[in-house]
């Protein structure tokens, strides 16, 4: 046991897969939870997920760890919220994709003798809610740290072997860094998917269903990001402007050049840029973040589609 009790603020995929792993690890003596939805605390009591409370001072009261697991605009309210509730010595931590504007946000809460420890999870799904989590979420994945300056040494060795515990890998970065990082890895990837699923509903407007009928693989993998979850993505978007902006200016600077290329019948041109780009993908799998054969969205073991 790592944590005595550790407090869950926010029910969704990654605090209910940090219950999971957490209750089948064996790393926490509690597991408190809380979400602002009642229809949320019902569907997680049900499940087991944790002992689930009806406030947030309830679900932090004596907690050792705090976890905020809430959209990246909503971390600053609630961390004024609990402030007066949080034990000497606690440590805060957060789960958010945005770093900067999350300790603009939280930090200032922060009550003396409390820590806080940013922190951000590489690892999701395109589903949401309590019933979304899972114990293996974390396995082989990165958790990112942007510890502040002052950082206490010994709260960090602390999350550090809970996110270790969790089947995780733990490196640290400075928040200005991560954003930028995560911009070009998520945030923008995650708009340019919406976009093109945005422009394939349009056309199957124009068009009927053959869009969707006939959607290939890319297209699918598309609609998967596109199908997360709103609230949170809005939030990304809005909190990490800069970075986000700056990539997608890059963006369409390289898509241009592209369009060029095609236009000019450039082949050459075309070629060299998809080998280069195709390393990206070789050094994704032996980096162990995903594997040789993509499933193209399909369920492993599942029939596959009749011919025709």
């Amino acid at each position: 046991m790592i944590y005595r009790k550790v407090a869950l603020i926010g029910l969704g995929l990654i605090a209910g897969s940090m219950a999971h792993a957490m209750r089948e690890a064996g790393l926490a003596g509690r597991i408190t939870g809380y979400a602002r939805s009642r229809e949320t605390r019902d569907v997680a009591r049900e499940i087991g997920l944790c002992e689930v409370c009806d406030s947030m001072a309830e679900a932090v009261s004596d907690a050792d760890l705090i976890v905020l697991a809430v959209p990246v605009g909503a971390m600053g309210p609630v961390m004024a919220e609990i402030a007066s509730h949080l034990a000497p010595g606690a440590t805060v931590t957060d789960v958010g994709s945005v770093k900067q504007s999350v300790i603009d946000a939280v930090a200032p809460h922060i009550p003396k003798g409390v820590h806080f420890i940013p922190g951000h999870p590489l690892a999701g799904t395109e589903h949401s809610g309590p019933r979304a989590g899972f114990a293996s979420l974390f396995r082989n994945r990165w958790w990112l740290l942007t510890p502040l300056p002052d950082t206490d040494p010994a709260a960090l060795d602390r999350l550090e072997r809970l996110i270790a515990g969790l089947g995780a890998k733990t490196d640290m970065m400075e928040a200005a860094h991560h954003d930028l990082v995560l911009a070009v890895t998520s945030h923008a990837p995650h708009l340019i998917a919406y976009t093109m699923v945005g422009v394939a509903d349009h056309l199957r407007r124009v068009s009927g269903e053959e869009v969707i009928q006939y959607s290939a693989a890319g297209f699918r993998d598309f609609t998967r990001i596109a199908a997360s979850d709103p609230t949170m993505w809005r939030d990304v978007f809005l909190h990490n402007k800069e970075a986000t902006l700056d990539i997608l200016g890059r963006f369409t600077e390289e898509l241009f050049v592209l369009q060029r290329a095609i236009r000019m019948g450039d082949g050459q041109h075309l070629h060299d840029y998809f080998t280069r780009t195709r390393a990206i993908r070789r050094g994704i799998i032996e980096a162990g973040q995903d594997t040789e054969a993509p499933d193209f969205g399909r369920i492993a073991g599942a029939a596959a589609p009749p011919p025709g």
